[in-house]
């Protein structure tokens, strides 16, 4: 598996939760799903921001890349407001819904802009180990558990391209 195939399967992964997160009945559900939502888009963007877009920054690309990180940081300021409400809160599945809009838009452009363009700048050889330094670095943030518990502190300014 290449590292864009690694990004695209997590964004199905996501997408699954908010299609089961939207057919889930009561708070208790649907906050498990969102908990699961919430690691997963938490280790996704932690490999985006530390590996993958570092990787990727080009002239073509870093205009992207910079609008991609305000969108993660824009998904993990609600992701870091859903964690302080319960799943019964009036506001929970609006705050769901504002998060599916914010992640569906964020994998369009990721899918149609910017990774035909890493295509171009990297060979499958150069993807495929990027991917592998991604793989290891999700596993060992899903191994340290609860990946969402460090959104929070990650909402005051976007990453940096390094």
């Amino acid at each position: 598996m290449d590292a864009i195939e690694l990004l695209k399967s997590q964004h199905r992964e996501v997408e699954d939760l908010f299609s089961r997160t939207e057919k889930a009945k009561g708070g208790g559900p649907k906050r498990k799903l969102f908990e699961q939502i919430a690691d997963k888009l938490a280790v996704h963007a932690a490999i985006e921001e530390h590996q993958f877009y570092p990787a990727v920054k080009a002239k073509r690309t870093e205009d992207i890349l910079l609008e991609s990180l305000e969108e993660h940081l824009g998904i993990k300021r609600v992701i870091a407001d859903l964690l302080k409400i319960d799943g019964a809160d009036d506001t929970f599945e609006a705050k769901v819904t504002v998060l599916k809009e914010l992640v569906q838009h964020h994998v369009e452009e990721e899918e149609s802009d910017l990774f035909p363009k890493v295509k171009k700048l990297l060979d499958r050889d150069d993807l495929v180990r990027l991917a592998e330094g991604m793989a290891t670095e999700a596993q060992e943030l899903e191994a340290e558990g609860s990946p969402r518990d460090a959104v929070p502190d990650e909402t005051s300014e976007a990453a940096s391209l390094r």
